[in-house]
């Protein structure tokens, strides 16, 4: 301050000066001037507030990423709720056990554990709330999920203008949790969600999709790199006795549900009567802090469990040392969220109780009892899961959430109106934008396995293959699937920084395939060591990733189906024509694979009783007239008796006679060769022909390398020799370059994308 001026007051400019105003006009210019460069390059000052155990273990990962940000992020931690109430393990302790410092501490619990305790709670913390947040002054605040705390949260930030970010809005589970869920979820500025279906909700709930960021869920980025640990063996004895193997114990966790109090308790106490007669190791943890928690731990101390020796009842166990204990159960049992969203990563039969969970996205791990009114019902339900291992599933996450988030707050502007915008009406069809911090290309790896190449690639929703590999198919089935899991983990690894989210893994291989277990039953003698192949099992435990698996001519009719010519045809058949013949019938939109699952084997239907010899040990099949190998067979007999070369035509050194050659010759006007490919064009258009006879298609679609030489024979022949009915039905050459390819991504495209149960 300038020299004389400190007694005056600096809001009555007649007591200054002239020169003395515009040197203070300056130096305030100065000050803001510096303060808006300063701004442009400060750290966004993100709050943290954590309630309880379960919403810790999702912002623990974003808490260590802005912990390892420090140039870009000021982190501060409020602990309120259950973590700091004793009955409930005074778990605000892992908190400081990972170093992190709390700022502040409210203690917002009024207990009782009933409805009016939840609503108090509340208030209280509503009360205590806007000293902590005014104090602080955080640009943004991190909520979670659905718990009454984090409505009090949301509730105090939205009325002091701060941003919030709510984590897994969107989701359905059932109970009163959807309605505090969703009221957050409009309190909230922006969104990070798990699922592409929560996404959806949170759009026709008309938030602005710019605002909103498929993240999938934080833990499991966690998780997917914890659960394997060494030690894994070590925690389950800490925590269930030395005698306790992998996959031989129960972990149960059952909470109560706040709008029918009454019937939680009942499935409680039928749960706990069915473990007693079960008769295995159980890990117990005490249900949260809701309405109802109180009378299921009388019912649980009434039966004696914490002196059981089949039981361990703890009330908190650290989250890195959970993820073991539940990635190696012999199965998990009660309504807890993490059933039904994290053990589906380790593939762990949950057995999912009551209607708690009800409305959420689940992996084929689950079994749901709705209605488990009976302790026979349950015990039932744990002999039909327990021991059981599952394809290991990722509808919530793929381990790349947290980086996604940090990314998202980054480009918070918060220079932007700090007012809400709502979107109406509601959006019905997701139109994802093409900004690469909101929202990855949804995509496939696609995997073919031929008789000599093994092919693998990344192709996005449109059908547009983003990156492919190909390698030599090993001999050997070690060798093999040694491969596979490499190039799928190298595809993978690309796919990141291709900006493509990869929902799952199609294969597309040649022989007899069961689908519904992902096994081969019986190869081609084209692929050795490929009979009674379990595929999906090793792919999924290796990549985390769900697995379909069919054979390469279905795969084929797939892709006309999605991509191709098939593209809104109810009925049509695509023909495969290559090294084999091979096929799919797609019937009702459906793909029809059989009751032993050789459906559509349309390279042997026979068309001749004393035919050549087929691969497959009969006679007079289509593929020994019309197969690659059958045309290379006559053209090598044909050269042999020198009636194959004609002008024009020669045999390069060390090059092998081909159907290539078979073809070029009679083009140059070889009689013989000509008779050879009117024989198979007949034998091709003749099996087409009992086709349309049998399942009367709307379309035959020709696929393969020698699709185009086949089309106008075919068409030929069933104008000559169809019943009149059928002679107009259309006949294509398909445009798909890689239909096997694209086949086995849209196993995964149309599939991972809806599974809603």
């Amino acid at each position: 301050m300038f020299p004389g001026t400190e007694g005056r007051n600096p809001h009555h400019l007649n007591e200054w000066s002239t020169n003395e105003v515009y040197y203070l006009n300056m130096q305030r210019a100065r000050e803001q001037l510096e303060k808006m460069e300063n701004n442009g390059k400060r750290k966004l000052k993100v709050c943290v507030a954590t309630c309880n155990r379960a919403d810790y273990s999702k912002l623990a990962p974003i808490m260590f990423g802005m912990k390892a940000n420090p140039d870009v992020f000021e982190l501060e931690v409020v602990v309120l709720g259950s973590h700091l109430i004793d009955d409930y393990g005074n778990t605000f302790r892992m908190i400081e056990q990972d170093e992190f410092d709390i700022g502040s501490k409210l203690h917002t619990i009024v207990r009782g554990e009933d409805e009016a305790a939840m609503v108090e709670s509340v208030g209280l913390a509503l009360v205590k709330l806007p000293d902590v947040l005014q104090r602080l002054s955080p640009d943004v605040l991190i909520v979670h999920g659905d718990r009454f705390d984090a409505l009090a949260l949301a509730t105090a930030a939205a009325l002091m203008n701060i941003r919030i970010l709510h984590l897994e809005g969107g989701e359905v589970s059932g109970t009163i949790d959807d309605s505090i869920r969703h009221a957050i979820s409009k309190l909230a500025h922006y969104h990070a969600c798990c699922t592409r279906s929560a996404e959806r909700h949170l759009i026709a709930m008309c938030e602005d999709h710019s605002r909103i960021l498929l993240a999938g869920c934080p833990s499991y980025d966690k998780l997917l790199s914890a659960h394997q640990r060494d030690d894994y063996a070590d925690i389950i004895k800490a925590w269930l006795g030395d005698c306790v193997k992998e996959q031989d114990y129960i972990v149960a966790l059952q909470h109560p549900v706040t709008t029918d109090i009454r019937n939680s308790i009942k499935i409680y106490e039928l749960m706990l009567d069915a473990l007693i007669s079960f008769n295995k190791r159980t890990l117990i943890l005490f249900p949260n802090i809701d309405a109802g928690s109180k009378e299921m731990v009388r019912v649980m101390r009434k039966k004696g469990i914490e002196q059981h020796p089949n039981f361990r009842a703890v009330k908190h166990v650290p989250f890195e040392q959970f993820i073991q204990l539940v990635a190696h159960a012999g199965c998990m049992i009660g309504n807890s969220s993490c059933g039904v969203r994290e053990a589906g990563a380790f593939g762990t039969p949950v057995i999912n109780l009551g209607t708690r969970q009800t409305g959420r996205e689940t992996g084929e791990n689950v079994l749901h009892v709705r209605d488990a009114d009976t302790q026979n019902k349950i015990y039932h339900a744990l002999e039909l899961q327990f021991g059981k291992r599952y394809p290991c599933s990722k509808i919530y996450g793929d381990g790349n959430a947290v980086p996604r988030i940090l990314k998202f707050l980054q480009s918070i502007n918060l220079d932007e109106p700090l007012q809400k915008t709502f979107c109406f009406p509601a959006v019905k069809d997701c139109i994802s934008q093409d900004i690469d911090h909101i929202l990855e290309t949804q995509s496939a790896l696609a995997v073919d396995l031929g008789g000599t190449n093994l092919r693998v690639a990344i192709v996005s929703m449109v059908g547009k293959i983003v990156k492919k590999y190909t390698q030599s198919n090993p001999k050997t089935y070690e060798e093999r699937i040694d491969l596979i899991l490499h190039m799928c983990k190298e595809a993978l690894t690309d796919a990141v920084r291709l900006n493509c989210r990869v929902l799952g893994v199609g294969v597309s291989t040649g022989g007899r395939v069961n689908p519904k277990e992902g096994v081969v039953l019986h190869s081609t003698k084209l692929i050795q060591e490929w009979s009674s192949v379990d595929i999906r099992t090793p792919i999924s435990n290796s990549l985390h990733l769900p697995v379909w698996v069919d054979n390469d001519g279905n795969c084929a009719a797939l892709a006309e189906r999605k991509f191709g010519h098939g593209k809104g045809v109810e009925n049509f058949v695509t023909i495969i024509t290559g090294t084999g013949i091979g096929g799919g019938i797609v019937q009702h939109n459906e793909l029809i694979h059989g009751s032993t699952f050789c459906a559509a084997e349309l390279g042997h239907i026979m068309v001749s009783l004393d035919g050549p010899e087929c691969m497959c040990g009969s006679r007079g099949c289509i593929e020994a007239y019309a197969s690659g190998m059958a045309l290379q067979r006559e053209a090598k007999r044909l050269n042999d008796e020198d009636l194959l070369f004609t002008e024009g035509m020669s045999l390069k050194k060390e090059e092998q006679v081909s159907a290539i050659h078979l073809i070029n010759a009679a083009r140059l006007g070889n009689p013989k060769a000509d008779a050879v490919l009117r024989t198979a064009g007949t034998a091709l258009g003749v099996g087409i022909i009992n086709i349309l006879h049998m399942v009367n298609p709307a379309m035959v679609i020709l696929s393969g390398v020698l699709a185009s030489f086949y089309e106008s024979p075919v068409r030929q022949i069933i104008s000559q020799r169809a019943l009149t009915s059928a002679r107009d039905i259309q006949v294509l050459t398909s445009d798909l370059e890689e239909p096997a390819l694209l086949g086995a991504a849209s196993m995964v495209l149309d599939y991972a994308t809806r599974r809603t149960y």
